[in-house]
């Protein structure tokens, strides 16, 4: 797996935070989530079915059993899509890291196959914070951040849609770094509208301080 310093070696970037998602509440949210309902009521109702099915007898005929044992390992695919989830959840934890940079925010993470996303402060033109309710009881949060994109989804050729969001989450510290991103996104915004070489002593707009700041 790549580091993420290791993008920006031997250039100008500055690294001003990076972090990772707290293990615990990364994991708890694995367990606890949409798809535990459905996995409880789904497993439910097919164990129900294999215990009527056992109970009449019809177990004991060797076709029966060759038909119902695959359908029903078959039919229980919610249930091993949620098993595979939270077994899987300590290595995607793991690969997660999460970076801000004069320059723009990455993320990098992934299970099989691992992915390193970068997006500038040019592209982001909204940021917002999260709070769960395993967030909030363990003082973590979630900084999200919004595509300057009108549409908050792209369709690749491979047919696969790609969120234009990016979120730094699970982190304690998230309020230092909203205010980071919030302070940055708007600076960097403001620059480029405005730049600092060209913006007069007197400015009834906006006076930020991005070049030389940190």
């Amino acid at each position: 797996m790549i580091d993420l310093k290791d993008l920006i070696k031997n250039t100008e970037e500055t690294v001003l935070w990076e972090g990772r998602p707290k293990k615990s509440v990364t994991i708890l949210e694995a367990i606890f989530n949409p798809m535990l309902f459905i996995a409880i009521i789904w497993g439910t109702i097919d164990l129900a079915v294999i215990g009527g099915v056992t109970l009449s007898g019809a177990m004991q005929q060797r076709s029966t059993v060759l038909f119902i044992v695959p359908f029903m390992l078959l039919h229980l695919m919610p249930v091993w899509i949620y098993l595979f989830g939270i077994l899987s959840v300590f290595l995607r934890w793991k690969n997660t890291r999460f970076m801000v940079t004069d320059r723009g925010l990455y993320v990098s993470g992934g299970f099989f196959s691992f992915d390193y996303e970068m997006k500038p402060w040019t592209d982001i033109s909204h940021v917002s914070i999260h709070q769960g309710i395993f967030d909030r009881m363990f003082g973590v949060g979630d900084v999200v951040s919004t595509c300057a994109h009108m549409n908050t989804q792209i369709r690749t050729g491979n047919g696969h849609s790609h969120d234009h969001n990016l979120k730094i989450y699970n982190i304690p510290d998230f309020l230092k770094v909203f205010q980071m991103v919030n302070d940055l996104q708007r600076d960097v915004f403001s620059d480029t509208m405005y730049p600092n070489d060209l913006r007069p002593d007197t400015n009834s707009g906006y006076r930020t301080k991005y070049q030389g700041r940190f």
